[in-house]
């Protein structure tokens, strides 16, 4: 995992884009254990690269993911986890035959949340700091 990022440049943008996401396995199973864990960091991190993503944190618990990657502007959040969901299941279930058992490896939900170095209070000060009003 990288330490908190500095702000990056892509096509004329400078951006510092890091979303958290939460995911669950189908039915809560705690199916994320011993080398299907181990397996599913190591699909994760050849994503991240082919796709010049950073991982920032990652925790594999038996029934649910904590991610916190950082993106660049041209990727959605949707984008991001059809992604590594849909690649980590394919292989997954190629790899270990018992993950079969499932309907689908993950559920179709999931949570995330945008963040960077800064609180969203202190972007909203900044924005209301008076400063900004025009005269």
């Amino acid at each position: 995992m990288l330490p908190l990022p500095e702000y990056k440049t892509h096509n004329h943008v400078k951006f510092l884009l890091n979303y958290h996401f939460v995911f669950i396995s189908k039915r809560r199973k705690s199916v994320l254990l011993g080398e299907v864990a181990t397996r599913l960091r190591q699909i994760f991190l050849e994503l991240s690269i082919e796709k010049g993503w950073d991982i920032l944190a990652l925790e594999v618990a038996p029934d649910h993911v904590h991610l916190f990657v950082a993106v660049k502007p041209t990727d959605t959040p949707s984008l991001v986890i059809k992604l590594f969901k849909g690649r980590s299941s394919q292989h997954l279930r190629a790899e270990f035959p018992h993950l079969k058992k499932l309907p689908s490896l993950w559920t179709s939900s999931y949570f995330f949340s945008t963040a960077g170095n800064i609180s969203s209070e202190a972007v909203i000060k900044y924005i209301e700091d008076p400063h900004h009003a025009a005269n």
